[in-house]
C-alpha cells in the first residue's frame, strides 16, 4: 500500500491503520478485564487514530478522563506530587 497523506488528516493511511490496530488491541484487553471504555475515551481514541492527538497526548487526556470519573483533578494532583518530590 502506498504511503499517502490524506489532506484532511494528519497521518498517513498506514499510520491510521497501525493506530486503529493499537487501539483495538487495547480495547480488547480492557474488555477481557471487564472494563468497557467510556464514550469520552472512545472519542479520544478516534482523535488519536485520525492523527489529531499524538500518543503522549492521548495518554494525558485519558488520565484526565479517568481522574474526572473519580471526581479528582489529574493536573492538580500531578502538580502536588511534583512539588512534594522537589521538596524531598
Amino acid at each position: 500500500m502506498k504511503d499517502t497523506v490524506r489532506p484532511y488528516l494528519l497521518v498517513s493511511e498506514e499510520e491510521t491503520a497501525r493506530r486503529k490496530k493499537e487501539i483495538d488491541f487495547a480495547r480488547g484487553s480492557c474488555r477481557l478485564e471487564g472494563i468497557v471504555l467510556s464514550e469520552e475515551q472512545e472519542a479520544l481514541n478516534a482523535r488519536y487514530i485520525n492523527g489529531e492527538l499524538a500518543s503522549e497526548q492521548l495518554s494525558l487526556e485519558s488520565m484526565k478522563v479517568i481522574y474526572a470519573r473519580l471526581g479528582r483533578d489529574y493536573e492538580a494532583e500531578l502538580t502536588t506530587r511534583n512539588e512534594q518530590q522537589t521538596k524531598a
